[in-house]
């Protein structure tokens, strides 16, 4: 690139080194001028370069000279005729690459990385063809930008780059407006002087100032993982403050507590937002013993979502237990808790959904108090679950509807919710399914989260959870742990603030949650708005957890977060050890409020005006971050600053047709219904199907027990979670969202008699039918719309064509299309089996081949198995393309195409082989499992 010089393409490097001792910004400013004068001289690529570093050269850091440049061009309106390309030995990680192509860089040459990568196979560290090796590291960094954008919805790399989609943390606005402008900064921070003595101490560390020697010494200094020593990264999880923690909670010593909380709390020190703060005592200080009681506060206490699989079968029951036990609340995480759970104290109070996949049934929604909406992922937002296929144990799979070995990714939640009406659905088909549970919302602290947090409250949400991005699991990338998602400070002050002035905020309770480790963290929480409070690591830390930093990799020496037998077997975690921590913090909270002069909780919420910024915090870094955008006087002194019962949203389900007809039918013991619909009616059927889970259970029932026949319009949602037992029979069309959950029901949808068109030929239900169904079957006569049985994990269904991505991350049940795909067949489906009929032969054009395999139907038991699962389809339907199939079904079997994932055709494949060997399904899968994963 650089020896381009032909009309259209003319190239310029220019450098990125200034004197040492001279000024950071005047070299900023000679850096655009020298680019002035390279576009004046016909130059349209520009190569900003730091090479030629010695001892009296010192490169400007390559963020800010890019987007420093990126800004005076677009200022001198000339940016649209040059690219820029950063050669510069600095950047490194995903992280980097993506803030530079974010801010302007075109291409990136990170060429210390390479020789670094060039050395080790040099010296024989690393064993790789030098090509190969740079190559690899190349894609894995192009891996790591593609997520990036991915998760913020971008899908070209002109629309990432110069789009600025960061928030900055700790710097002025005064560097902000000259070198990122526009770029979102609320706290203010450090500016170009302090960044110029930061590059000064690092070229220094580098260059002995006599000019003798040259330290090139690399020290590891604890960023990621903890490491001892002088000068190391400063962690708050450490061996002192474990250690502490452990043995306070195992001695009900309350004494230790607050010598571990000390150390977190350390003011000489901070690590957060939170940490720059103190309490501003009142003038009337209350009795202790006239403050609201720890047994009451403990109840506002929740431990945050860990999904079985990620943590070991044993932890994640001793946090229910625990969290039962005091009135407070487990979550189960992203769906699938084993069913034998349900009714008992080892049951999770809070039901996690995601967006409605991995095991979520009638059941397991009706066993739930809350019901959690994951629309952000905590720690790292944007993305969506991930359970590496060794911790998919057979158990695992089963309770989580999936294939063992097989990972369980999940797409971010903007890939199925994409507006605040789909969010207002999924709430009142959620509330349909289990009246008597409060619905929640997790957003993620970020710019904006105010509006979309007034958005989640006018749409029925009772609760709303501002995540923070410190904690989360250690199975998150490492680009996301550093570099996604803001401290809860502000995520929780912008929502309070923009609830108050929505007038909505005594709608919905607030909660937070992101490493909160003592009393003080949670009193500050309430202070800025937060009324209920998720723990998740210090929970786990109280267990046992050393923090080792390997949950994804089944090697968890605590045998917390493992599946591993042997592992697991090391477990010393008691439900006491979580329920001493909630005390002692519910203690060290109590001891707060009496200071500041509260004896009631709900008094204190939104009290921004008992805190203010330490004064020993007004020196140094610290003393150039700006807290008033968090303390702000004016929302302290609102006449509503927390949530009132008698405002929460009214759903009116006493509105709906399962509530005026079908609901009356159990009362009469009637058994079947007839009844017209319209698409004003959304998740007709659900609440029903509600009532018979909490009734008979979810697989109790015989099929067909209750039959309601419909007519009309099928509104969004039709069938919802309906369990087994109930048959719903719709002469006419549906929406979309058509029997979303469905849990063992059945749902048959024909065109009307009186209609002459062909029902082959025609859609007759919407997008996303069936999403996340885990059994049932479903009879469509007709063609489905877009994404039909997307994360269908478990039933059986029939249509006669489909749209756009069909199948799409389907892990379980059998999928039956008589008739034309759209594109992308099959994307993501990692279980289940798909019979396709292929008639123009054309089927392979259509499908993703990324993980399915398409094959021809030879094996005896597919086509049996296709045939019943017809017989039953033309017999509920009286489809005529099934009639003439099955009146000719050996002539049509070449016509069929069967689609199987490769993982799960390799793991049935496997099972197949010991079941014949002698051994039970159970032990089969297990050997199936371990021959598989190894």
């Amino acid at each position: 690139i650089k020896a381009l010089d032909k009309p259209g393409y003319r190239t310029g490097t220019v450098s990125m080194l200034y004197y040492k001792n001279t000024s950071l910004e005047k070299a900023l400013e000679q850096l655009d001028i020298a680019v002035d004068r390279a576009v004046a001289e016909g130059k349209n690529i520009i190569v900003l370069s730091d090479r030629g570093v010695d001892e009296n050269h010192v490169p400007i850091p390559s963020l800010l000279a890019v987007s420093s440049v990126e800004q005076h061009l677009v200022r001198t309106k000339k940016r649209t005729a040059v690219s820029l390309i950063l050669e510069s030995g600095e950047p490194r990680d995903v992280h980097q690459m993506a803030s530079l192509l974010g801010f302007g860089a075109r291409a990136i040459n990170p060429y210390l990385a390479h020789e670094c990568i060039a050395e080790l196979i040099d010296k024989g560290i690393l064993d790789k063809d030098y090509h190969t090796a740079i190559d690899d590291y190349n894609k894995a960094l192009l891996g790591g930008v593609v997520k990036i954008a991915a998760k913020m919805g971008i899908s070209t790399i002109q629309s990432y780059q110069s789009a600025r989609i960061f928030e900055a943390i700790g710097l002025s606005k005064e560097l902000i407006d000259r070198c990122f402008t526009g770029t979102v900064s609320r706290v203010g921070g450090i500016g170009l002087s302090e960044i110029e003595r930061e590059t000064a101490f690092r070229h220094d560390h580098a260059f002995d100032p006599l000019g003798l020697t040259t330290d090139t010494t690399l020290d590891s200094v604890g960023f990621h993982s903890l490491r001892s020593g002088k000068d190391k990264e400063d962690h708050l999880y450490n061996p002192e403050t474990i250690v502490n923690l452990q043995q306070a909670v195992r001695n009900n010593d309350y004494e230790q507590f607050k010598v571990y909380t000390g150390m977190v709390d350390d003011e000489s020190r901070p690590h957060n937002l939170r940490g720059l703060l103190e309490f501003i005592p009142a003038k009337d200080s209350v009795p202790l013993e006239e403050v609201e009681s720890a047994d009451e506060l403990v109840k506002r206490f929740q431990v945050g979502a860990m999904s079985y699989g990620s943590l070991s079968k044993e932890a994640h029951e001793t946090i229910a237990v625990a969290m039962n036990t005091l009135g407070g609340k487990s979550n189960t995480g992203e769906g699938g808790e084993d069913p034998e759970r349900f009714g008992t104290m080892r049951n999770s109070a809070v039901k996690q959904v995601a967006s409605g996949r991995f095991g979520v049934t009638s059941a397991y929604l009706n066993s739930a108090r809350e019901i959690q909406i994951k629309m952000a992922q905590g720690a790292k937002p944007g993305e969506g679950g991930h359970l590496p296929g060794k911790k998919v144990y057979p158990w695992v799979a089963r309770i989580r509807c999936s294939t063992p070995g097989v990972a369980l990714i999940s797409p971010p939640p903007h890939h199925d919710i994409y507006s605040i009406e789909d969010l207002a659905e999924l709430i009142y088909d959620l509330k349909n399914a289990n009246r008597d549970a409060r619905i929640s919302v997790k957003l993620v602290s970020e710019t904006g989260v105010g509006t979309i947090a007034s958005g989640v409250a006018k749409a029925g949400a009772g609760l709303i959870l501002i995540s923070g991005y410190d904690g989360g699991t250690g199975a998150a990338p490492y680009s996301s742990v550093h570099g996604a998602g803001l401290p809860w400070e502000l995520g929780v002050a912008e929502a309070h603030h923009s609830l108050i002035e929505n007038g909505l905020r005594d709608r919905v309770v607030l909660e937070t949650d992101g490493k909160l480790m003592s009393g003080r963290d949670v009193a500050i929480a309430a202070l800025l708005g937060a009324e209920e409070f998720g723990f998740a690591t210090a929970p786990l830390v109280c267990m046992g957890c050393m923090m080792m930093r390997v949950c994804s990799k089944d090697t968890c020496p605590a045998g917390i977060a493992t599946q591993n037998a042997a592992l697991r077997k090391r477990f010393s975690g008691r439900p006491e050890y979580i329920m001493n921590f909630m005390r002692f913090i519910a203690e060290e909270l109590r001891e707060i409020m009496a200071k500041l002069g509260f004896r009631r909780f709900e008094d204190m919420v939104g009290r921004s005006d008992c805190l203010k910024v330490r004064d020993r915090a007004s020196g140094g870094r610290a003393g150039s971050i700006d807290m008033s955008y968090i303390l702000d006087p004016a929302y302290a002194e609102a006449p509503r600053r927390h949530f009132d019962k008698d405002s929460l949203y009214d759903f009116h389900t006493e509105r709906t047709p399962d509530e005026r007809i079908l609901l009356p039918m159990l009362e009469k013991n009637k058994n079947t219904v007839e009844l017209r619909v319209s698409s004003t009616d959304r998740a007709f059927g659900t609440i029903f199907g509600s009532e018979i889970t909490k009734r008979y259970g979810q697989n109790v029932l015989k099929e067909d027990t209750y039959v309601i026949k419909a007519s009309g319009g099928g509104g969004q949602s039709f069938g919802a979670f309906i369990p087994r037992g109930v048959t719903i029979r719709l002469e006419g069309d549906a929406n979309d969202g058509f029997g979303k959950g469905l849990s063992g029901g059945k749902l048959v949808v024909i065109p009307p008699k009186d209609i002459s068109f062909n029902a082959s030929e025609n859609i007759i239900i919407g997008n996303v039918a069936l999403y996340g169904a885990t059994s049932g079957k479903a009879y469509i006569c007709g063609i489905a719309g877009e994404r039909f049985c997307v994360r269908n994990s478990g039933a059986t269904a029939v249509c006669e064509g489909v749209g756009d991505h069909g199948l799409e991350y389907m892990t379980g049940g059998r999928a039956v299309i008589l008739g034309s795909t759209g594109k992308n067949l099959a994307a993501g489906m990692s279980g289940g089996i798909a019979y396709v009929l292929d008639s123009d032969h054309m089927l392979y054009r259509r499908i993703n081949k990324d993980m399915v395999n398409m094959e021809e139907l030879h094996d005896k038991y597919d086509i049996e198995e296709l045939r019943a699962i017809l017989s039953d389809y033309e017999m509920e339907t009286g489809s005529e393309l099934a009639k003439g199939i099955l009146s000719d079904f050996e002539s049509c079997i070449p016509d069929f195409k069967k689609i199987i994932p490769r993982d799960y055709q390799k793991m049935l494949t496997a099972i197949g082989r010991f079941e014949e060997q002698g051994l039970s399904r159970e032990n089969a899968e297990l050997e199936a499992f371990n021959e598989v994963t190894s």
